[in-house]
C-alpha cells in the first residue's frame, strides 16, 4: 500500500500495524506512533519531525534519509533498520535497540542514546556531536574514536573493544 499524504498536527496511529507499509516521502510531523508496528516498512526520506515512536517496532525498516529530528524513539526496536543519512538531531532514543542498524552518515547531534543497544551497528561517519551515549552498548559497533570523542557523555558505555568509558 502506498501512502501519499502529508500530516501536520496530531495524527494518532498508536499501536497500529503498519508493517510493510510504503511510506516513502510521507510527512508524519508530530504523529503519535507509540507502540506502532512499522517493521519492514519503507520510509525512505520520510519526515517524522517531533513524532512519538515510543516502543514502536521498526525492525528492518528503511529510514534512509528520514528526518527524525526531535522524535521520541525511547524503547523503540530498530534492530537491522537502515538509518543511513537520517537526521536524528535531538532525538530521544533512551533504551532503544539499534543492534545491527545502519547509521552511516546519520546526524545524531544532541541525541539521547543513553542505555541504547548499538551492538553491531554501523556508525561510520555518523555525526555524534554532544550525543549522550551513557550506558550504551557499542560492542562490535563500527565507529571511529574521533566520532566518539565528540559525544558529550560516554559514562558507563561499553565500547567496541569491550572496555568501558573510553578515554
Amino acid at each position: 500500500m502506498r501512502w501519499d499524504f502529508e500530516m501536520r498536527g496530531i495524527l494518532s496511529l498508536e499501536g497500529k500495524d503498519l508493517s510493510c507499509a510504503d511510506l516513502i516521502g510521507a510527512k508524519l510531523c508530530y504523529a503519535n506512533l507509540k507502540g506502532a508496528n512499522l517493521s519492514y516498512s519503507n520510509a525512505l526520506n520520510a519526515t517524522f519531525y517531533g513524532a512519538e515512536l515510543i516502543d514502536a517496532n521498526l525492525k528492518d525498516t528503511n529510514l534512509s534519509g528520514a528526518i527524525l529530528e526531535w522524535a521520541n524513539l525511547s524503547g523503540a526496536y530498530l534492530s537491522g533498520a537502515n538509518l543511513s543519512g537520517a537526521n536524528l538531531t535531538r532525538a530521544r532514543m533512551e533504551g532503544a535497540n539499534l543492534s545491527g542498524a545502519d547509521l552511516r552518515q546519520a546526524t545524531l547531534k544532541d541525541a539521547d542514546l543513553s542505555g541504547a543497544n548499538l551492538s553491531g551497528a554501523d556508525l561510520r561517519h555518523a555525526y555524534l556531536m554532544d550525543a549522550d551515549l551513557s550506558g550504551a552498548n557499542l560492542t562490535n559497533a563500527k565507529v571511529s574514536a574521533t566520532s566518539l570523542r565528540r559525544a558529550i557523555n560516554l559514562t558507563g558505555a561499553k565500547m567496541p573493544d569491550g572496555t568501558y568509558d573510553w578515554p
